[in-house]
């Protein structure tokens, strides 16, 4: 069976001569909810940016059957959506309703298209009633999902996620984890919020120092390693 994603000896070293990522092997089923656990600075973010061509390392790396390359980018990218830790760095449209329309107008659909189906996304997130807001008038739950919205908006197989319970409090986390539960996606959580990885993923993956040391359950990772007295970070 062929993967969602697959990472095969993936390195990066930054500009600095920091080796970020050191001979990564990862996959990712169909409809599979991964999470990735490990400290700040253990490459769990650097590598996700490899997942749709943000940052280019060494190694083999193939999302829906796509080798990325420079010249995949765009189809890459067409499958993978990747919801930023700070919501604001994906909203900057003047109302709810344009930004999430702000993909599907790129994609070569009419404005009218793709207003038509960013109110079917925003609906989706239960943010309807946000259509002709500011974005920056909303509460840091309500961004959040109208980040994922305009995402979603883009009919990707596979969501990223980067710290997704971030700003977030309790109420606004549980809601978030059940709008992903509900979604088909197959998802990627980098994240330090323990809960939130039980609820959503079957398996978790841990890094150090950019390398893969330990996959299980989340509850046998962080037995394994220790890392539950570690929160919050």
């Amino acid at each position: 069976m062929s993967h969602a994603i697959e990472v095969r000896d993936l390195h990066y070293r930054y500009p600095d001569g920091t080796q970020a990522l050191d001979g990564i092997d990862f996959h990712l089923d169909a409809g599979e909810c991964v999470a990735l656990l490990g400290a700040n600075g253990s490459g769990k973010t650097t590598f996700v940016l490899h997942l749709n061509g943000l940052l280019e390392g060494e190694g083999f790396i193939e999302v829906c059957g796509i080798p990325v390359r420079k010249d995949t980018l765009g189809q890459v990218r067409a499958k993978v959506g990747l919801v930023f830790q700070d919501s604001d760095e994906q909203l900057f449209m003047p109302s709810v309703l344009e930004d999430v329309a702000f993909g599907p107008i790129n994609l070569g659909l009419t404005p009218q298209q793709a207003a038509e189906r960013a109110k079917v996304m925003l609906a989706q997130v239960g943010m309807t009633g946000a259509l002709h807001k500011a974005p920056y008038h909303l509460s840091a739950g309500e961004k959040r999902r109208v980040a994922i919205a305009g995402v979603l908006a883009m009919q990707p197989e596979i969501l990223v996620l980067d710290e997704p319970t971030t700003y977030l409090d309790p109420p606004a986390q549980r809601a978030l984890a059940q709008l992903l539960s509900n979604l088909p996606q197959a998802k990627i959580l980098v994240t330090h919020d323990v809960q939130f990885a039980r609820t959503l993923a079957r398996r978790a993956i841990f890094f150090d120092k950019g390398r893969v040391v330990g996959e299980g359950s989340v509850d046998e990772i962080i037995q394994r390693f220790d890392w539950l007295p570690h929160f919050p970070r």
